[in-house]
């Protein structure tokens, strides 16, 4: 007992950061959406939302990485505020993992179709008999 030696379990400390990012806010509502989608993060302590500047400041004990990748999942064009930031960024990605220039979406049916679909034959009947007219 008298050889044990208490040791930290962290090694570095810790100390709440900011985090300033330039994010498109379109309406209020954007504002509000990105508040509740930070809100969900721990460790958060403040976030303010600039409309005018279209500018998110948040502060807390939290890896701005992931705070970006929060803010992402509502906003694609999110960015940090100061361009060194934005450069470590992109640098730390892989080449691989950057977007393709045609990225695969799931096939949808336009609305045009799934509304053609769901015509009866009468009224199917109506759309060629005017159709046809001169």
């Amino acid at each position: 007992m008298a050889n044990m030696q208490i040791v930290p379990a962290y090694k570095k400390i810790v100390e709440a950061q900011y985090v300033e990012m330039m994010v498109p806010l379109y309406s209020y509502g954007c504002e509000k959406k990105i508040k509740k989608t930070l809100s969900s993060l721990k460790g958060i302590y403040s976030v303010s939302v600039d409309y005018y500047q279209q500018k998110v400041t948040v502060w807390g004990i939290c890896n701005k990485y992931d705070v970006l990748e929060t803010v992402r999942s509502k906003r694609k064009e999110a960015r940090f505020w100061n361009q060194e930031d934005n450069v470590a960024l992109e640098k730390s990605q892989s080449p691989s993992s950057s977007p393709s220039p045609f990225p695969q979406k799931d096939f949808k049916p336009s609305l045009a179709l799934t509304k053609v679909r769901s015509l009866s034959l009468k009224a199917w009947k109506k759309v060629f008999a005017r159709s046809y007219s001169f």
